[in-house]
């Protein structure tokens, strides 16, 4: 199987990666490419929407935990949106990520984003 990913800024500072296809010791390195590169701009957050994945390995993991590593080290964060059930249980079972990194739909994550960015207006 393939993987593409494209990538977006949504708004100033905040990019969303879109993997399509398999994430897998074959492909893991486009992911990571890509994710370096948005990484290099110093971003507050870097979204994985992950609706069109069907499979993720442990390389696959270690891109995203690797990218939220980066992203910590400049205070910024890594959310997960629309995991298929599958890849769900994987993030689940290897205890990768914390609930509220991950959100069913981009907005559901728009509505979070809106309350962080109030909040410190504030």
């Amino acid at each position: 199987m393939t993987l593409t990913v494209t990538s977006r800024e949504k708004m100033l500072g905040v990019f969303i990666l879109s993997p399509v296809g398999t994430i897998d010791i074959n492909t893991y390195a486009i992911l990571e490419k890509q994710a370096d590169q948005i990484l290099q701009t110093s971003p507050k957050v870097i979204v994985f929407d992950m609706q069109r994945v069907e499979y993720i390995s442990s390389a696959g993991i270690r891109v995203v935990l690797k990218t939220k590593k980066a992203l910590k080290k400049h205070e910024g964060k890594l959310v997960l949106v629309n995991l298929q059930p599958q890849i769900k249980k994987v993030f689940e079972i290897v205890n990768a990520l914390p609930s509220q990194e991950i959100f069913s739909s981009i907005e559901e994550l728009d509505r979070y984003l809106d309350h962080i960015q109030r909040s410190m207006a504030e």
